[in-house]
């Protein structure tokens, strides 16, 4: 039998000094039985840093064809799309062509250090296309800031970002890795 998506209740209020942007955002976050806690909680850090009135998660993982994340204009160009982890030069390809512009998020140390120096060559061709890398120690402490009912405060200042919830706060500072054009 199959097993079922977890939901997760999130209460996210973002921060955003360098794009002006305060709002608070309830979430309710379906994680595949095959996410872990640690992509659950890059993929709420992307959303913060993404954060706008159209931004949507999508099903993620259940879907081959969908980002984790994507932002559609009022009349459904695709605008923005946001991908974790390790996407494939193919998927990346498909991406770029698909919307305005590509974020990817990349997490897990060595293994995206490997992904990148393997797909850096043909990323370089996308003028739509950022890729940041998520520090290992910052996304494994991200993971355990994880419950089924979070009040995340996400504060972005200058490229740095705090994540609290509670009393325990997580410092990231992603790594760019390609900007846009």
């Amino acid at each position: 039998m199959a097993q079922k998506s977890t939901i997760y209740k999130v209460e996210l209020s973002v921060s955003d000094m360098d794009r002006h942007y305060y709002e608070t955002h309830k979430l309710t976050v379906a994680k595949h039985p095959s996410e872990t806690d640690e992509r659950l909680m890059v993929r709420l850090l992307a959303f913060a840093l993404n954060a706008g009135e159209q931004l949507e998660l999508t099903k993620g993982l259940s879907t081959d064809d969908e980002p984790d994340i994507w932002q559609k204009s009022l009349s459904g160009e695709l605008e923005l799309w946001v991908a974790l982890g390790l996407p494939s030069d193919k998927v990346v390809r498909q991406s770029c062509g698909k919307a305005g512009k590509v974020v990817v998020y990349a997490y897990g140390g060595t293994p995206a250090e490997v992904w990148w120096d393997k797909i850096r060559g043909s990323a370089a061709r996308f003028d739509n296309l950022q890729v940041f890398n998520i520090p290992e120690q910052a996304s494994s402490d991200l993971a355990g800031l994880a419950s089924r009912s979070m009040k995340l405060q996400v504060n972005i200042q200058d490229g740095d970002v705090m994540v609290g919830v509670d009393d325990r706060i997580v410092y990231v500072t992603p790594v760019t890795w390609k900007d846009v054009s």
